[in-house]
C-alpha cells in the first residue's frame, strides 16, 4: 500500500495495515518531498514522494490510502481509481454531493475495492447491537438518538483547515463528526435517515490563525496570529425522520469543554433499548421495561456468532479505538484480496456508496438550516454495482 497525506490519522492507517502482517507499506506522499521524507523516516517507510501522482504511478502499489485534507479527497481518489488502484479514503468522501457521486460512480466503473473509514462500525459491541436489532430482539426501531461532542476547537486560537470552506467544505462539525454519528445510526438501527430538520450555529465566529492549520486535538502555541471570520458551524442539533417511520434526534459540537471524543448512540425498540458510548466502548447497555436493565461486556463467548471475528481478546481485556479501526482495515483487505468483487465485500464494511450517502445526508442538513429550519428530504439514489 501507499499513503497520501501523512497527517494525524495517517499513523493509524499505517499501524492497522502493519498489524495485518501481510501488507507492505511501500511509500508515503506529502505536500513536498522534504515533508514526505520526514514522515517516511518517522513511520519507517522506504519511499517518499512530494507528489501524489508519483505515488499512484508506483507499480509496486496496489492500494492507495487517502488521508489528505478534505479538498484533496476528490483529485487524489479519482487519480487512484483511474489508475486501477484499490482505494481506502478517510471521510468525508469529497467536498460536496456532486464530487462524492462522481467518485462513487468511478469506483464502481473501475471494479476495485473502495472503502470509506466510518471506523466506529468496527467496534464489536456496535456489531452486537446491530445484530440484536436485525434479529428482532429490539422489537423494531421507534427512536434513534444521541450525540457526538468534542472540545478541541473550544479555544479561539485553534484554527484548522476544517474551518475553511475551500479546504474543509461547507460544513465543519456535521461533516467531520456528524457524518460518523449518522452512518453509525443507520448501520446500527438498520433503517435510513429519510428527512432532517437542522439548527446550526457558530459559537466561535472569529478564530486566530498562526498561518498553519492545527492538527486535530493539538494545541497551537504560536504567538503571531491573524483573526479569521468563521462561517461554518461548530455546534448543531438535528431532528430526524427515518424510512420506517421512526423518529430521531442528535447533537454535534466541537466547542464543548470536557467532551474529548464523546459519541453516544441509542436505539429504542418496543421490546428493548440499546445504548453504546464510544468512550466506554467495551460495554453495551440493554434497557428493558419489564425486568432489570443489563450491561453487556465485550466478551467473545457472549456476542453473537457473526460478531466474534471482531473480538480479539478475552472478556475483561479491553479493546480500543485502534482495535476497531483495525477491524475495518482487516475487512477492507479481505475485500481487496478478493479483487474488490461485490460478492466478497464484508457486510460491515462501509464503501463509497456509504460515503456518497453521507454527503447527501449532510447536504440535506445544510439546506434545512439555510431555509430557516424546515424539514428537508435526503435526496439520494443508490447505484447499481457492476
Amino acid at each position: 500500500m501507499g499513503l497520501v497525506g501523512p497527517g494525524f490519522i495517517a499513523a493509524h492507517h499505517i499501524d492497522a495495515v502493519r498489524r495485518l502482517g501481510d501488507v507492505e507499506v511501500v511509500a508515503i506522499a506529502g505536500s513536498s518531498e522534504q515533508s514526505a521524507k520526514r514522515k517516511a523516516q518517522e513511520y519507517k517507510v522506504d519511499r517518499a514522494y512530494g507528489d501524489y501522482k508519483a505515488l499512484i504511478a508506483d507499480k509496486d502499489i496496489a492500494v492507495v490510502h487517502n488521508t489528505t485534507p478534505n479538498h484533496l479527497h476528490f483529485p487524489v481518489t479519482m487519480a487512484a481509481l483511474e489508475a486501477g488502484k484499490h482505494v481506502i479514503s478517510d471521510k468525508p468522501l469529497a467536498l460536496n454531493v456532486d464530487e462524492a457521486r462522481r467518485l462513487r460512480d468511478a469506483a464502481f466503473a473501475a471494479g476495485v475495492a473502495h472503502v470509506i473509514t466510518f471506523n466506529y462500525r468496527g467496534n464489536p459491541l456496535v456489531q452486537q447491537a446491530r445484530s440484536m436489532v436485525a434479529s428482532g430482539e429490539s422489537g423494531g426501531v421507534s427512536f434513534v438518538h444521541g450525540y457526538y461532542l468534542q472540545d478541541w476547537m473550544t479555544d479561539p486560537n485553534v484554527y484548522s483547515w476544517r474551518s475553511d470552506p475551500s479546504k474543509g467544505g461547507a460544513s465543519s462539525a456535521l461533516g467531520d463528526i456528524g457524518s460518523h454519528w449518522c452512518d453509525l445510526a443507520e448501520h446500527m438501527s438498520g433503517v435510513k435517515i429519510d428527512s432532517v430538520l437542522a439548527d446550526l450555529t457558530t459559537v466561535v465566529p472569529v478564530r486566530f490563525s498562526a498561518g498553519a492549520s492545527a492538527e486535530a486535538f493539538s494545541v497551537n502555541q504560536s504567538a503571531e496570529r491573524t483573526p479569521v471570520n468563521v462561517q461554518s458551524e461548530d455546534l448543531a442539533s438535528v431532528l430526524l425522520r427515518f424510512s420506517n417511520g421512526a423518529k430521531g434526534t442528535f447533537s454535534v459540537g466541537q466547542v464543548l469543554p470536557g467532551h474529548k471524543n464523546d459519541l453516544q448512540l441509542e436505539v429504542n425498540g418496543r421490546k428493548l433499548s440499546l445504548k453504546w458510548r464510544q468512550e466506554e466502548q467495551n460495554e453495551l447497555w440493554i434497557g428493558r421495561h419489564d425486568r432489570p436493565n443489563e450491561m453487556m461486556a465485550k466478551d467473545p463467548s457472549l456476542v453473537s456468532p457473526e460478531v466474534r471475528r471482531y473480538v480479539h481478546l478475552p472478556g475483561g481485556h479491553q479493546e480500543s479505538w485502534a482495535d476497531a479501526f483495525c477491524n475495518l482495515i482487516r475487512d477492507a483487505y479481505h475485500w481487496i484480496r478478493e479483487g474488490g468483487v461485490p460478492s466478497a465485500k464484508p457486510e460491515m464494511l462501509p464503501t463509497f456508496e456509504d460515503g456518497y450517502r453521507s454527503a447527501c445526508v449532510v447536504d440535506a442538513m445544510l439546506k434545512s438550516h439555510a431555509a430557516g429550519g424546515v424539514w428537508q428530504k435526503v435526496h439520494y439514489t443508490a447505484a447499481q454495482e457492476k
